[in-house]
C-alpha cells in the first residue's frame, strides 16, 4: 500500500504535464494560425459581373482563387439582378455587389464601386487591386488606385471582343466615342502597375494602348477532370434520344453565347452545303437567336439544327459526348476557352485561327512547325467551314492524332493548377 501512496504523485505529476503539453501545442497552433492569417495581404477584386452570372472571367477568378490560399479576396461587383444578395462568401472570396438590382448598376459600378472599395479597405488594409478586364469596374478600380497610390494594380484583359465593339453604347457614333467611352476604357491602362493578358493577341492590344508597365501572358485554364469524365452509354443514348439524334447523324457542336463575334450564321450556312445527317447542335443562347432561327427557316434546316439554350458546366459536359465535331468560326476571340474545354472532351475542333485561338491552335494545312490540334477554316468562308467537315469525316487516322495532339497540348499548358500557380507568382512579383 505504501508502495502505490508513493506512486500516485508521480502519476499525478505525468497527467499534469502531459495536459500542459496538449494546452501548449493547441495554443502554438492557434497563434501559428492566427500569425498565418494577419501576415496574408489582401487583394480587392473588380468584376462588372461575377457569378452565379457565368462568364470567362467570371469561372476565371473562381478557379484561380479557390486554389491560393497566401491571400485573402475580396470582390466588388454589379448586382445586377435583385435576387443576389448584396453580400456573401464564394470559395475563398468576399462577394459585394452594388446598385439596385438592374442592368444600370453597370454604370454605377465605376461610383458606388469606388465608395465601397473605401469601406473594405478601412476594415481590411488592401495590398493589390485587381481589375478583371477593361470595363465599367474598371473605371471604379482606375479611380482606387488614383486615390491610394501605395497599392498596385493588376489589370487583367480577357475581352473577346475588339475594343471598337464599345461603339454600341454611344450608337456606333465616333465622336460620342472618343468623348464619352475611350478616356476612361483608357484609364486602367494608365494607372496599372503590371497588365496580365490570357492570350499573345490581347497583349499586342494592350501595348498598342502605349502602356509602360510590363505585360505578361497567363491564359485561362481548363477543369481536365470535369471534361474528361465519360458518361455511360445509356446516358448518352438517352441524350440522342431526347435530341432526336439518330445513330448514323455527325453531330457539330457550339458551346457559348450566339453573338455577332462568334459567326455563328456561317455554320448554318455550311450546314447547307453538307450531307442530310449533319446536323449542329447549338448550347447557349444570345442575342443573335432570332437572327439564326430566320436564317434557318430561309435554308430550309431547322430540322437538322438543335437548339438547348444555356445550360451549367455539368450539363455541358454530357452534351459535348454526344457530339462528333466542335465547331466555331469566330471573327475575334480573346482566347477562347470552349475550344480548349471542347479539345479535353475529346472532339476535333473547326475554327478560325484569329486573336487568341492563334496560341493553341494548329493546321499543318498551314502551319508545318508545330503539331497540329485541330482543323482551320478561313473566315467568313462557309464553304471552307464545309469542306474542313469533311476532311474530318474522311481521314479519321489524322483526326485521331490530332485529338491526342490537342489533348497533351491542354493538360500541359491549360491546366487550372499550372494558371493558379502562374498567377500566383505574379501577385508575388506585383506587391514587392
Amino acid at each position: 500500500m505504501a508502495q502505490n501512496r508513493e506512486f500516485e504523485p508521480f502519476v499525478l505529476y505525468l497527467i499534469f504535464f502531459l495536459i500542459l503539453d496538449i494546452i501548449s501545442v493547441k495554443v502554438a497552433t492557434k497563434k501559428q494560425y492566427f500569425l498565418a492569417n494577419i501576415m496574408k495581404k489582401n487583394i480587392l477584386i473588380f468584376s462588372t459581373a461575377y457569378l452565379p452570372l457565368i462568364g470567362g472571367a467570371e469561372i476565371a477568378i473562381k478557379e484561380i482563387t479557390d486554389r491560393i490560399g497566401d491571400y485573402s479576396f475580396f470582390l466588388i461587383t454589379a448586382k445586377i439582378d435583385p435576387s443576389l444578395a448584396s453580400f456573401e462568401k464564394i470559395g475563398n472570396v468576399e462577394v459585394y455587389r452594388v446598385g439596385i438590382g438592374s442592368k444600370i448598376d453597370k454604370f454605377l459600378l465605376p461610383f458606388l464601386g469606388l465608395k465601397k472599395a473605401r469601406e473594405i479597405d478601412k476594415r481590411n488594409k488592401i495590398n493589390i487591386i485587381w481589375s478583371m478586364m477593361a470595363s465599367q469596374a474598371s473605371v471604379a478600380a482606375a479611380r482606387f488606385k488614383k486615390k491610394e497610390q501605395d497599392k498596385k494594380l493588376l489589370l487583367t484583359l480577357q475581352e473577346g471582343d475588339e475594343e471598337l465593339h464599345l461603339k454600341r453604347y454611344v450608337l456606333g457614333i465616333d465622336f460620342l466615342y472618343d468623348i464619352l467611352i475611350k478616356p476612361f476604357h483608357d484609364l486602367v491602362f494608365c494607372r496599372a502597375d503590371l497588365i496580365q493578358t490570357i492570350s499573345t493577341d490581347l497583349k499586342n492590344r494592350a501595348r498598342k494602348k502605349n502602356t509602360v508597365c510590363p505585360i505578361e501572358v497567363v491564359p485561362n485554364g481548363v477543369d481536365i477532370e470535369k471534361f474528361s469524365k465519360k458518361i455511360s452509354d445509356d446516358e448518352k443514348n438517352k441524350i440522342k434520344k431526347d435530341l432526336r439524334i439518330n445513330d448514323n447523324d455527325i453531330v457539330l457542336v457550339h458551346t457559348g453565347r450566339s453573338v455577332k463575334k462568334n459567326n455563328l450564321d456561317d455554320v448554318i450556312r455550311a450546314l447547307k452545303l453538307l450531307p442530310d445527317n449533319i446536323k449542329f447542335l447549338m448550347i447557349g443562347s444570345g442575342p443573335d437567336d432570332k437572327k439564326l432561327s430566320d436564317l434557318a427557316e430561309e435554308k430550309g434546316l431547322e430540322n437538322r439544327i438543335i437548339k438547348i439554350g444555356t445550360v451549367n458546366h455539368d450539363q455541358m459536359v454530357k452534351y459535348l459526348q454526344v457530339a462528333d465535331i466542335f465547331i466555331r468560326p469566330s471573327l475575334s476571340e480573346g482566347l477562347g476557352n470552349s475550344f480548349l474545354e471542347a479539345m479535353v472532351a475529346g472532339l476535333p475542333v473547326v475554327a478560325t485561327q484569329v486573336g487568341g485561338i492563334k496560341d493553341f491552335l494548329f493546321d499543318s494545312e498551314f502551319d508545318k512547325t508545330e503539331k497540329q490540334t485541330g482543323f482551320i477554316c478561313q473566315v467568313k468562308d462557309p464553304q471552307s467551314i464545309a469542306r474542313k467537315v469533311r476532311q474530318i469525316m474522311d481521314e479519321p487516322v489524322k483526326v485521331e492524332a490530332v485529338k491526342k495532339n490537342a489533348l497533351e497540348m491542354v493538360k500541359n499548358k491549360f491546366d487550372w493548377n499550372i494558371v493558379a500557380r502562374d498567377m500566383n507568382n505574379i501577385f508575388n512579383k506585383i506587391v514587392k
